[in-house]
């Protein structure tokens, strides 16, 4: 079972921006930092953050429209901001009105003057260019902020090279007045996290009673088949992926390296017995489910004795929350955008014990170069 051990409080506290299911707002408390408050708009999100924490202060309602319930005293600003007009997995669209959200938190930090102000986001904001100024919204984000007299440092990261076991990329800004960012130091990167020790658990048992875990046996799919053989106690359980059968990548994953990104989209999931994957050419003409008549990419195929989609938990636990945390939903589509859009949580707490580290420094009035702190993840 996947736990945290909490840390103590530091005496620091935090606000949440586009919270969404709490990623990132998670990872800080476990870093012992104190939650004031959070705003997210998706109403099932919403009742994910109540239902887990439930003395948190969550402000439903658009960001555009939030104003704190307090001015002074926020040691640091959390923001996610929507990553949709930014990834290769969206609209990757200039114009997207979603990328101008990083403004929201601009006015924000500017009404509180928060000591440090953390930004989340894809890696693409090193890239795409801004519509207006024509740099990058790395380097635009960071100018606006100071404007209103904060220093800035960025930088993208793998999360499998900090405790995550997938390989998703993301890009972090720290913002602050008052840490000497020249010798504020990232989370240090270690050796890639394998999938083995998160899943392989869930996906031996099915009976294995958690939250949001109602495994069950038989993917219905026009595109992979079920054999229905008998399945031998030697027959190993082996992750697959159900959906994008065009993508170059095979289909049957390794337990011993990191998982790809997980995303809002493509479907994961389990074979067994005589598990295997083929390339076929598909006849595109006037056959069912065809995005893209004109396309001759061979499609990957699974066959297997039985297969069965990833539940809810199984998702969640490739993004590092705790076996404890609930997510609130009316279908899959809503469980999976809340997993696939939050930041991991472990790779959340590590940065905050960095955050720590450096508003530390500032109270000690100390010039140190910062190092990672001890890692506190707990396994039952």
């Amino acid at each position: 079972m996947l736990k945290y051990k909490k840390a103590d409080n530091n005496g620091f506290s935090f606000l949440g921006l586009f919270t969404g299911a709490g990623g990132l707002d998670l990872g800080f408390e476990l870093a012992g930092f104190e939650h004031t408050e959070s705003n997210e708009i998706l109403d099932y999100a919403v009742n994910t953050l109540k239902t887990n924490r439930p003395n948190w202060n969550v402000v439903h309602g658009d960001v555009r429209e939030y104003a704190p319930s307090f001015r002074k005293g926020l040691d640091v600003l959390l923001a996610g901001f929507p990553c949709q007009g930014f990834s290769l997995g969206g609209n990757r669209n200039e114009a997207d009105e979603r990328n101008s959200l990083y403004k929201e938190v601009i006015r924000i930090s500017k009404l509180m003057q928060p000591k440090v102000v953390v930004m989340e986001n894809v890696l693409n904001l090193r890239t795409m260019k801004h519509p207006v100024t024509g740099i990058s919204f790395s380097q635009q984000i960071s100018n606006e902020l100071a404007a209103i007299g904060y220093k800035t440092k960025f930088d993208f990261f793998r999360v499998s090279e900090h405790g995550v076991p997938q390989t998703r990329r993301r890009f972090i800004l720290v913002a602050s007045k008052e840490i000497d960012l020249d010798y504020f130091q990232f989370p240090v990167k270690e050796q890639h996290t394998p999938i083995k020790e998160f899943i392989y658990d869930l996906g031996k048992n099915i009976s294995t009673k958690l939250n949001n875990h109602d495994a069950q046996w038989g993917f219905k799919s026009y595109a992979h088949k079920e054999t229905g053989k008998t399945v031998s106690q030697s027959d190993e359980i082996v992750p697959v992926r159900l959906s994008r059968t065009a993508s170059d990548g095979n289909p049957i994953r390794s337990f011993d390296v990191p998982f790809p990104a997980i995303d809002t989209a493509t479907v994961w999931g389990w074979a067994q017995g005589e598990v295997k994957a083929e390339r076929i050419h598909k006849d595109r003409s006037g056959s069912k489910y065809v995005r893209n008549p004109k396309s001759n990419a061979k499609l990957w195929r699974i066959s297997a004795s039985r297969i069965r989609s990833f539940t809810p938990r199984e998702y969640a636990r490739i993004q590092t929350f705790p076996d404890d945390w609930v997510f609130c939903g009316n279908n899959k589509r809503e469980f999976q955008l809340q997993i696939g859009n939050a930041v991991p949580v472990e790779f959340a707490r590590r940065l905050a014990l960095q955050i720590k580290n450096g508003l530390e420094a500032f109270v000690n009035g100390e010039l140190i170069k910062f190092t990672e702190a001890k890692q506190v993840q707990i396994w039952d």
